[in-house]
C-alpha cells in the first residue's frame, strides 16, 4: 500500500485536475450561453405570421416587420436605441430585462480575467450570482413580453382576436423558444459555478500532511 502522505498527494492532484477540467467546460458553456443571449436579444423572431394571419411579418424585442396589404412588402421599424419606435411598453420592459440578462453574462465572461488575480472559488461564486441574476432577468423578460401582444401593430399582423397573452393567428418563433431554453441553461451554469466555488474552497493544500504520517 502507498504511504498515507503519498496517497494524499495523488488524491489532491486528481482532485485539482478534475476541478480544472469541469471548470474549463463550464467556461466554454458560459461563452456559448453568452452567444445565445446576444442572438435572443437582436433577432426579431420572437413571434411571427402563420398561414392564417391577415398580414405577413414578425416581431422581436424592438425590431419588427409587418406586411403591406396592397403590395405584400414588409415594412420594418424599431430600434433598441429609440424606445419610441417600439410598439408596446411591455416590449420595452422586456427589452430592458433581456438586455440586462445579456450584459450580466457578458460581464461574467469579463470576470474570467479575475482567475489570474483572485481566489478561484470567489470568482466562481461571483459568476454564479451573475448567471443566476441573468436567469431571473430572462424569466421576467419572457413573462412580460406577451403582455404587449395587444398592441395595434401586433393585431394588424395577427388578427383582432389577438390580446395580451393570446397570440391569435400568429405563432411563437424560435428566438422566444431559445430565450426560454436559455433560462434553464443559466440555472444549470450558476449551480455548477456554485459547486465549483465550494469545490475550490475544499481543495487540500499541496503540503497536506496526513495525521497518520
Amino acid at each position: 500500500m502507498l504511504p498515507a502522505q503519498e496517497a494524499a498527494k495523488i488524491y489532491h492532484t486528481n482532485y485539482v485536475r478534475n476541478a480544472r477540467a469541469i471548470g474549463a467546460l463550464w467556461a466554454v458553456f458560459t461563452i456559448c450561453f453568452a452567444i445565445i443571449t446576444v442572438v435572443v436579444f437582436i433577432q426579431p423572431y420572437w413571434i411571427g405570421d402563420s398561414v392564417n394571419t391577415p398580414q405577413a411579418g414578425y416581431f422581436g424585442l424592438f425590431y419588427y416587420c409587418v406586411g403591406n396589404a396592397l403590395t405584400s412588402e414588409l415594412t420594418c421599424k424599431g430600434s433598441a436605441l429609440d424606445f419610441g419606435s417600439i410598439p408596446s411598453p411591455a416590449f420595452r420592459t422586456a427589452l430592458f430585462f433581456v438586455g440586462i440578462s445579456m450584459l450580466l453574462v457578458v460581464g461574467c465572461i469579463v470576470c474570467f480575467g479575475l482567475f489570474f488575480f483572485c481566489n478561484s472559488g470567489s470568482v466562481y461564486k461571483i459568476c454564479a450570482w451573475m448567471q443566476l441574476a441573468s436567469a431571473v432577468c430572462m424569466v421576467i423578460g419572457c413573462m412580460i413580453y406577451p403582455d404587449g401582444w395587444d398592441s395595434p401593430e401586433v393585431k394588424r399582423m395577427c388578427g383582432e382576436r389577438t390580446d395580451k397573452y393570446t397570440l391569435g393567428n400568429c405563432t411563437v418563433r424560435w428566438a422566444y423558444i431559445l430565450a426560454i431554453i436559455s433560462i434553464l441553461d443559466a440555472l444549470i451554469l450558476s449551480f455548477l459555478a456554485f459547486a465549483l466555488g465550494n469545490r475550490q474552497d475544499n481543495l487540500l493544500p499541496e503540503d497536506f500532511q496526513s495525521s497518520n504520517a
